[in-house]
């Protein structure tokens, strides 16, 4: 294999960090009203090495009635990737696509599995389209971006 062969391998998937707060049990455990659901993602891309990124999908998940808090979970699922010699205007699609796609289906279990060791029914993640997603922050980042005209 040439030293200029494009590269992507998965170096290790990793849970980063993983909590469930329950602040108002156990009196809110005794309501009989159906709890509102928020759940809230995030992708994060940092390179760490030459040719090597660390990719975290993030996922919040809080339930409430009325406005106490019945649980917070909140988790992070992260990639090390080696990323080499991928043309740069195919880096940020590798990046915020691929990577988050490989990543993702781990979060979606341990956030469910937390939520169930937790004493609750699973909530389960719907699937996401990272290629949507992707290209609705870069429509969002280019009307942001001040228009200059001469």
């Amino acid at each position: 294999m040439a030293d200029t062969d494009p590269v992507f391998n998965i170096q290790r998937v990793y849970l980063k960090e993983a909590s469930l707060e329950q602040p108002n049990s156990p009196a809110i455990l005794l309501e009989q009203e159906q709890p509102a659901v928020e759940i809230n993602l995030g992708v994060n891309a940092e390179n760490v090495a030459e040719g090597v990124f660390e990719i975290t999908v993030t996922a919040t998940v809080q339930t409430k009635i009325a406005d106490k808090t019945v649980f917070l979970c909140e988790c992070k699922q992260a990639g090390i990737f080696e990323i080499r010699n991928i043309p740069e205007e195919q880096m940020a699609g590798v990046v915020g696509i691929a990577c988050p796609q490989i990543v993702y289906p781990y979060l979606r279990g341990n956030v469910a599995d937390l939520i169930q060791r937790g004493g609750f029914p699973p909530v389960h993640l719907a699937e996401i389209n990272f290629q949507s997603m992707y290209e609705q922050q870069q429509a969002a980042q280019q009307d942001a971006s001040p228009i200059i005209t001469q």
